[in-house]
C-alpha cells in the first residue's frame, strides 16, 4: 500500500510539473499579445468570451475529425487559446467588464497567476479523488468534455446566470482550463 501511495504521489508532482510547463506556455503567449494589443479584451462581455472559447473548441474537434485543412495550425494552439480565453473570462467574473481598457500589465499578470492557481488547486483536489483518470482520456474525449462545459455555460448565461442546483460558470470555466491542459499534456507526450 504504502508504495503505490508513493507511486501516485510521484504521479502527482509529475503532473504539477507539467501542468505548471503548459501554463508557463500559455501565459507567455498571454503576455506577449497583452504586449501586442494592451487589454483591450476587457471590454468583452461573458458571452463573448464564451463564444471565442467556443469557436476554439469547435475547430479542435473539427481538425480531430478531417484528414484535411485549410490553416495550417494544430490543436496546441487552440487550447492555448481556450485556456487564455478562460482566465480572461475568470478575470471579467471578478473585476466586470469595463467600456475602456483600465489595467496594466502587471496588474492583469497577477490575476492571472492567482486564477490559474485556484484552478490548478481544484484540479490537485480533483485529482487525487479520480485518481488521474484523464490520463487514460483521449484528447477527443477531453475536447468533447469542453464543448459540452461550454454548452453548459451558454445555456446559465441564457438564465441570467441563475443556477437551481448546479455549479456557476466560474466552475465550467475552470474545468476547462484543466481538460485543456491535460490535452496539452497528452499532445506533448
Amino acid at each position: 500500500m504504502r508504495n503505490l501511495q508513493k507511486i501516485h504521489f510521484s504521479v502527482m508532482q509529475d503532473t504539477s510539473k507539467q501542468y505548471d510547463a503548459v501554463i508557463e506556455t500559455c501565459k507567455s503567449l498571454f503576455l506577449k499579445k497583452m504586449s501586442d494589443y494592451g487589454t483591450a479584451w476587457r471590454i468583452l462581455r461573458l458571452p463573448s468570451l464564451t463564444d471565442q472559447i467556443f469557436i476554439k473548441a469547435q475547430r479542435i474537434r473539427s481538425i480531430q475529425q478531417n484528414d484535411v485543412r485549410k490553416v495550417d495550425e494544430g490543436e496546441v494552439s487552440e487550447f492555448i487559446g481556450i485556456i487564455n480565453y478562460c482566465v480572461m473570462a475568470l478575470i471579467q467574473l471578478e473585476k466586470g467588464v469595463v467600456e475602456q481598457p483600465d489595467m496594466v500589465a502587471d496588474e492583469v499578470e497577477e490575476l492571472y497567476d492567482k486564477h490559474i492557481n485556484i484552478t490548478k488547486k481544484l484540479m490537485e483536489d480533483k485529482n487525487h479523488d479520480y485518481g488521474e483518470a484523464w490520463r487514460d482520456m483521449r484528447v477527443s474525449s477531453l475536447t468533447d468534455l469542453i464543448l459540452q462545459k461550454l454548452l453548459r455555460v451558454k445555456s446559465i448565461e441564457n438564465n441570467q446566470g441563475k443556477t437551481q442546483v448546479s455549479e456557476g460558470v466560474d466552475a465550467n470555466y475552470q474545468d476547462m482550463i484543466n481538460y485543456a491542459v491535460f490535452a496539452m499534456i497528452h499532445l506533448n507526450n
